[in-house]
Formats: structure tokens, C-alpha cells, sequence
């Protein structure tokens, strides 16, 4: 039995005509879009379609206002986009994020389904386009070369409303694991090697103030995102806008959506001037790189157990090999690792199209959209993740800390105050030679007390500044033992 045909309705345009789906919201223009475009099959981003479809319902209520378009009229588009907000025609928004320049097709994409629901609010049928028409109505006083870049601004914005709270829980949860490990003392190291003592809180709170710093960095940078030029219309003369068409869409689209926008000064500039969004950007990457980072200096804390520095437990959350039985790996600081460097990717990218622009216009908006709010998204479910399943649930292993402590020569550089870098040096290569601990080759020489140098190198005492005993320091300068050994060495 032969395939029922699709039914199909003819619409024209400057090109000529052309088939649509006889159900289809959308038109002529969506349609020869997808015909063009299939590249991807990845779509444009939730937020972004909510941000478009509610800078046409600022239009319309603007137009209305300035008697540029009938209040009813208006009313049917309000509904519609409001239908779209809601999800009621998403699978009418089927087109490529790799498209034409500039994000055209997207414009006209959601003109054409509104302009059709409009119109069917009216009384009126699909692809007939009486009384409203996707150019003359829902798009009055707007050009895809300011409503899509006004659309990806409060798209980053409302998603940034989601993030920035998980980075902020993010920072809590390693200082509160700073708090828990506050007493812990262990080696802290440089290069991979011993170096000086720190606490294990100390690390935490470096990683929970470092997250902090990013969660500040990121809130600054999409501030910028706040300017528009929505309004410029095609190169930011406002060419088809009423003249109280700019201040009064940015005042009807703030209050809508609850975000605060500001017009720009120089609407022409950022018709080609993206920096806004290399700068929000890159403030993602630099947490992207905080994180990969953090979770590689957490696996090489981890490692082990029985083979490397194990010195903390990561919560176990998955069988760590198919052949090796018991094997479990940090998985969950893997996966961070690859969010990062997936968004400095993502970044690269949108640095690379923002620099794309050419003359009034940049033309590379899609493929900056889809970067800038994928990473936003990655980042938001990628720290909640490893608050919860890693973070969270870290351990300390006292024990092998102290151990490890305890064999170490990291202590050596408390000693230099008192005798200097060249004994405290000479200390360290005897006490490597000999397989001794530094208190001990010290304690032989006889010049101090034991008391003296377990106070010296307390390494709760070495984990944060303290003034040197200058009387004590005398008494070692002045001891005949210490003054024979410099001669020894000198």
C-alpha cells in the first residue's frame, strides 16, 4: 500500500514559490531554510527561543503603545508568542544553528509561526497571512541584527540566573570541607615535590576561594551583556522604528522579563562589536580551567591507593575498570575535567567569531549562541555534580597524612631563620643520605635543645606567619657546636 502523501500548501515570495507542510506554522522562509541548512541537527537552546519570543511581545506591546500597530493585532501576537513560550509550537523551530548569517532564519522563523497563530486567533487560516504578516507586523521595527543579539544577551542572562547560585554552592562546599580538615597538617608540595607544611584545610580553602573568584568574575562580565541595540534595527540607525520606539522596548522588555537592560549609546557598534560576548565567555573558560584544574589536583591527592599519595578518599560512585575487579576510579572528577575543557573550546570558538565581523555587522551570531549558552548550561548541571557526588563526600586519611609527614624533610625550611639556607641545605642532604629524619641528623648536632627544635619546627607553627626568636637564633650563632659545623662547610 503506497505512503499517504504529505499535504501541502503553496506560499511565494521573492524567490518564488515554493511547498509547506499545509499544517505548518511556519513559512515560505523557514522552509527554504531547511532545505539549506543540515548540518547539525542540533537546534537552538530553550533560553534562546524564550529571549526571542519575548523580545516580540515587548514589540508588540511598544508598536501598540505608539500606535504602530492595532491593539488587536498586538493582542493575537502577544498570545501567540506566549503559546510559543510555553512550548505549544517548539517543533515548529526545527532549524539548523548552522545557518545563514547573522540568525535570519531564526528571526523569521518564530515571524512566521506567530504572524500564522496570530491569525488563526483571528479568525484568519495558515499561510494566508491576513491581517498580520511576519514582516510587516510581528516584525515591525525590529532586523535579525538586533534581535538576535539581544536575544542571545537575555538568553546568557536568565541562564546565568541558574549558575551562579551552583558556583556559589560550589565554593561553600569546599570551604565547609576546609573547616572539616582544618587541623589535618600535611605536605604541602611544589613541582610534585616536598616543599613546605600546610594544612589539608588550607588546600580546600584555596580551591573553595578560587571558585568564589569566578563565581565574581562571571557575575561582572554578564553585566555587559545588560547594553542593547535592540531598537538600531538593521546597523543601529533605528531605520522603520518610531523614534520612542528604542527607549520604551528596552523599558517594556526590562519589565517583562525581569532582567534590567539599558540602552545602548552607540546602537551601530554593537551591530558588529560582539567583545560582550568574548568577555562572558571567557569568564566561563577561566572556570572551566579552575575546574579541570582542581578535580587533577584532587585525583593526584586520590591516587592510589596502595601505589601513590592517597591522602584523601573521593566518594566512590561507579565500578572503575571492565577487566580489573575492585578497580574504582575518580570518575566524577574525570567528567569535570572534560566539561572544562569542553567550554574553553567553546570559547575558543566564540573568541573566533566575535572577531569575524565585517564592517556594520557580524554575521556569526548562531554559532556564538550556541557556544556561549552551552557552556553556560555544561557548567551549571557540571557543579552541581561534583558538589554532590564528589565534593561533598571527600575524606581524609589521617593516618597516611601524618605518615607521610612525619617522613619528610618538608620541615627543613623552618630552620633556615635560625641557621641559615646553607645549614638547613647541608641538614637535608645528610639526613637524604642517611634515611633519617631531619629532627633527628639536627638533634645530633647538638645545637639546640630537643625542645627548642620541635618548637622551631612545629609544622602547625610552619602553616602560617610567626616571627622568628631572635634570642634563640643568638644562642644557636653563639653555640660552639654550630660555629665548628659552618666552618666545616664553608
Amino acid at each position: 500500500m503506497a505512503a499517504k502523501k504529505a499535504q501541502t500548501r503553496t506560499e511565494r515570495d521573492a524567490l518564488g514559490s515554493i511547498k509547506v507542510p499545509k499544517d505548518a506554522y511556519y513559512g515560505s522562509f523557514t522552509a527554504r531554510a531547511l532545505q539549506n541548512f543540515n548540518v547539525s541537527k542540533i537546534k537552538a537552546f530553550p533560553s534562546f527561543r524564550i529571549a526571542l519570543a519575548n523580545i516580540k511581545i515587548a514589540a508588540a506591546q511598544t508598536n501598540a503603545e505608539l500606535g504602530e500597530l492595532q491593539k488587536g493585532h498586538a493582542k493575537a501576537i502577544i498570545q501567540a508568542a506566549n503559546e510559543f513560550i510555553d512550548g505549544k509550537f517548539y517543533d515548529e523551530y526545527p532549524i539548523d544553528i548552522f545557518q545563514a548569517g547573522a540568525g535570519t532564519p531564526f528571526n523569521m522563523n518564530l515571524n512566521e509561526i506567530l504572524a500564522n497563530r496570530a491569525n488563526e486567533i483571528l479568525g484568519g487560516k495558515k499561510g494566508e497571512y491576513k491581517p498580520i504578516t511576519p514582516n510587516n507586523h510581528v516584525n515591525w521595527g525590529q532586523s535579525s541584527n538586533d534581535t538576535i543579539p539581544t536575544a542571545i544577551r537575555l538568553a546568557a542572562l536568565m541562564e546565568a540566573r541558574e549558575l551562579l547560585p551552583e558556583i556559589e554552592k560550589l565554593s561553600k562546599a569546599f570551604f565547609q570541607k576546609a573547616k572539616q580538615f582544618k587541623n589535618i597538617l600535611k605536605i604541602g608540595r611544589t613541582h610534585l615535590q616536598d616543599a613546605v607544611p600546610i594544612t589539608l584545610g588550607q588546600e580546600f580553602e584555596a580551591w573553595g576561594s578560587t571558585i568564589q573568584r569566578s563565581h565574581d568574575h562571571i557575575k561582572q562580565s554578564f553585566s555587559h551583556l545588560q547594553e542593547v541595540a535592540i531598537g538600531g534595527t538593521a546597523l543601529g540607525t533605528g531605520i522603520t522604528a518610531h523614534p520612542k520606539y528604542r527607549s520604551l522596548m528596552v523599558k517594556n522588555l526590562s519589565k517583562l522579563t525581569k532582567i534590567r537592560l539599558y540602552p545602548t549609546k552607540y546602537p551601530m557598534e554593537l551591530s558588529s562589536n560582539m567583545s560582550a560576548f568574548a568577555i562572558a565567555s571567557g569568564s566561563l573558560a577561566t572556570l572551566g580551567s579552575d575546574l579541570i584544574r582542581i578535580s587533577k589536583d584532587l585525583r593526584i591527592l586520590a591516587s592510589g591507593p596502595a601505589g601513590a599519595i592517597n591522602e584523601i578518599n573521593l566518594p566512590e560512585v561507579e565500578p572503575g575498570s571492565s577487566i580489573m575487579p575492585g578497580k574504582v576510579n575518580p570518575s566524577i572528577a574525570e567528567c569535570i575535567t572534560m566539561t572544562g575543557l569542553q567550554v574553553n573550546g567553546n570559547h575558543h570558538t566564540v573568541a573566533a567569531a566575535v572577531h569575524e565581523s565585517e564592517l556594520e555587522l557580524n554575521t556569526m551570531t548562531p554559532v556564538i549562541m550556541l557556544n556561549l549558552l552551552w557552556s553556560i548550561h555544561i557548567l551549571q548541571s557540571g557543579c552541581a555534580m561534583f558538589r554532590d557526588l564528589c565534593v561533598k563526600g571527600i575524606t581524609a586519611n589521617t593516618d597516611h597524612i601524618e605518615k607521610l609527614l612525619n617522613g619528610s624533610l618538608c620541615l627543613a625550611t623552618g630552620l633556615s631563620p635560625y641557621i641559615g639556607y646553607k645549614a638547613t641545605a647541608e641538614l637535608v642532604n645528610e639526613a637524604l643520605k642517611k634515611g633519617k629524619s631531619l629532627i633527628e641528623i639536627a638533634e645530633s648536632k647538638d645545637f639546640m635543645t630537643k625542645k627548642e627544635l620541635t618548637n622551631i619546627l612545629s609544622a602547625k607553627k610552619l602553616t602560617k606567619p610567626h616571627a622568628t626568636d631572635q634570642k634563640l637564633k643568638k644562642r644557636i650563632e653563639n653555640n660552639p657546636n654550630f660555629q665548628e659545623f659552618m666552618k666545616k662547610i664553608s
